[in-house]
């Protein structure tokens, strides 16, 4: 699918000042979502507060990011996508000065939603590059570069934070991001070009209220469920049927407005709900594998390798960041093409083999067989799947609401992303209630994920093929 019909017919984009625009607003967003992580302790010593209490503030965050990911990207269709792409840089500027400036963890959680505002700019800048590249081999390649950066630039960005906090306390950290900010909405502003989608009709507000209510509920849940044994489960539960009741509201007025968000027709078909189902289903089986079991494994000092935690992320998070920053280019060059469906699935089914791996690395204990996993999930989930899963939200996009799509994806990757910690630490403790933090509860969650990215891939061979994404087969007639 075109994302629009100005695709091919404007004056050639000076693709590098573009790339460089796009580059640095995703390194902004980039910074906000993954720079903190090594600084939470020193943010609650110098607030005075628990680390429960800023891991809310983070929760805050990444809840924000994909509830303005449901509808800034539409907004973009229809008033400008670099006028929204820069004033999501912005504000996203404005939250940090604010978090930086923050005496207490109200204030710092209002800075951190106002943050969230910059949720979904990889999907923006992948549709913003739709627009200027024509070419499909050239596009999967520039799409690769960009979306590598959403694994991690390098694991840099960790080891800067945990410096910054460690040296000059967690506001340099904040004061970092805003500067980068900055230079991220100046480049966008002044070295993209303005685009819009082929029909720019009014926006739907009472749609996107009612559906940033369906998800919002349904994300905090989610993270109240993954609190387990000490969870709310009747806000859990209330919270959930809240979500299907707004969604259900959602569905209505979606059916009956003469300008959506999103016309229930394009939900229903094949290309919309075959890859936002194959989304949620990968997300929730890796993001907690990699993002939490293999780290925890590493740093267990009683079943696990007892590397510490700057350890843990030299034999983890940095190795697989770095593979996923080098696989990018070439799974997208690839998929245009080989095809995105099947680089996908070559990714998918790579993915369950190193998932498999990890089994063997928590058996046997092996620091060298859990650095070889993090670096294969880094190729084959961070480098091939995650690029592909986002590329394919921007290429099946219908021609006239290209905008939808790639937002409800990063609503998919958000939820899955939260669904991961619950179902996988939940496999944990239901195996070893007394003491989840053994090799056999570690087990159990990795086999979880491993089921749950099985069912991706079967998932994904329900994804149409996007045909005018890819470039011809010479060797066909």
């Amino acid at each position: 699918m075109s994302v629009t019909s100005s695709i091919g017919s404007r004056p050639p984009a000076r693709i590098g000042a573009l790339m460089a625009a796009l580059l640095a607003a995703s390194f902004a967003f980039q910074l906000n979502a993954s720079m903190l992580s090594p600084a939470l302790t020193t943010m609650a010593d110098e607030l005075h507060t628990s680390s429960s209490t800023i891991g809310f503030t983070q929760t805050a965050f990444f809840t924000a990011a994909a509830l303005f990911s449901l509808f800034l990207p539409r907004l973009g269709d229809l008033i400008g996508r670099r006028k929204v792409l820069a004033g999501m840089m912005a504000l996203m500027a404005v939250g940090c000065v604010i978090s930086a400036l923050a005496t207490s963890v109200g204030v710092l959680a209002v800075g951190r939603v106002i943050q969230g505002a910059s949720g979904p700019t990889i999907p923006l800048a992948l549709i913003m590059l739709r627009v200027e590249v024509a070419d499909p081999k050239r596009y999967g390649t520039l799409l690769g570069v960009i979306t590598a950066i959403n694994g991690g630039i390098a694991g840099i960005d960790s080891f800067v934070g945990g410096y910054l906090a460690d040296h000059h306390g967690y506001a340099s950290i904040f004061w970092t991001m805003a500067v980068v900010a900055v230079v991220a909405t100046l480049l966008v502003h002044f070295l993209a070009r303005e685009s819009r989608a082929e029909e720019t009709p009014h926006m739907d507000w009472p749609g996107v209220a009612v559906l940033v209510v369906s998800v919002g509920a349904l994300l905090i849940a989610f993270n109240e469920a993954g609190k387990l044994a000490d969870a709310n489960w009747s806000l859990a539960v209330g919270l959930t049927v809240l979500a299907a009741v707004a969604f259900w509201v959602f569905w209505r007025i979606e059916a009956r407005t003469a300008q959506p968000l999103v016309a229930t027709r394009l939900l229903k078909r094949r290309a919309t709900w075959s890859i936002l189902l194959c989304t949620m289903l990968t997300m929730t089986g890796v993001f907690a594998i990699m993002n939490g079991l293999l780290p925890a494994f590493a740093q267990d000092s009683t079943a696990g390798l007892g590397l510490g935690a700057e350890g843990s992320t030299w034999w983890t998070l940095t190795p697989y960041a770095l593979a996923g920053l080098a696989m990018g280019p070439v799974a997208g060059r690839l998929a245009s093409t080989m095809g995105y469906g099947r680089i996908l699935r070559i990714g998918l089914v790579a993915t369950a083999l190193a998932t498999a791996l990890a089994l063997l690395a928590l058996s046997a204990g092996s620091p060298g067989l859990l650095l070889t996993v993090s670096i294969l999930l880094g190729v084959t989930y961070a480098g091939t799947a995650n690029i592909m899963l986002n590329g394919l939200g921007i290429v099946l996009s219908p021609r006239e609401n290209p905008g939808f799509l790639p937002g409800l994806n990063a609503g998919c990757f958000n939820l899955g992303a939260g669904l991961s910690f619950v179902v996988l630490y939940a496999a944990m403790d239901a195996v070893t209630p007394s003491s989840p933090s053994s090799v056999a509860g570690y087990s159990a969650g990795v086999i979880t994920g491993l089921v749950l990215i099985v069912a991706a891939l079967c998932a994904s061979l329900l994804i149409p093929k996007p045909v005018e994404a890819e470039a011809p087969d010479p060797h066909r007639a």
